[in-house]
């Protein structure tokens, strides 16, 4: 089974893919980001996307995710978690059906906030000026795109704590 959780920077993704790892046998989280961190810095290279301020434009990093699912079901018997943060519907498609050619089993879930509860949980967890007013910037985009069930099944992540958004998908997600 392989776990997508959908959502905006600053809703709990990569807290809540911990705790369901924690909560799964033998299942393993990939967090596809620090690959697009990589390309993003690769000097000289013009890969086809690149060029914007977002990874997820790069064709390349999008094929990537699915190689990198592949590699972790090779390695874990359970579930491979996968945070991410699309607004853009074409992306996460095409990466889902990628996954689904990986593993057939796939679930995508949209962990959704309002935007001031995204702002201020991003204040709160600091960083880089910059790199807080680009996260701030995209929240608003994903809030919007979020509306759309098809960015995954919604899960309100509001007045709740991450081991109850938790609890919540692990009891979506039945026996695996």
């Amino acid at each position: 089974m392989i776990v997508v959780l959908n959502g905006s920077f600053g809703v709990g993704k990569s807290t809540v893919a911990r705790l369901l790892r924690d909560g799964m046998s033998r299942g393993a989280v990939y967090n596809p980001e620090w690959v697009g961190s990589v390309l993003m810095r690769l000097p000289l290279v013009r890969l086809e996307g690149s060029g914007t301020d977002d990874f997820q434009d790069i064709a390349l990093w999008r094929r990537s995710v699915i190689a990198g699912v592949r590699c972790f079901r090779s390695v874990t018997r359970g579930p491979v978690i996968v945070p991410m943060a699309f607004s853009r519907y074409d992306y996460l498609d095409e990466v889902v059906t990628g996954l689904k050619r990986v593993d057939p089993r796939v679930r995508v879930f949209c962990l959704r906030a309002r935007s001031e509860t995204i702002r201020k949980r991003l204040e709160i967890r600091g960083g880089r000026a910059g790199a807080l007013a680009w996260s701030t910037l995209k929240a608003e985009a994903f809030a919007a795109a979020h509306r759309d069930e098809r960015f995954g099944e919604p899960i309100d992540t509001e007045k709740v704590t991450a081991r109850e958004v938790a609890a919540q998908i692990l009891t979506r997600l039945g026996p695996f």
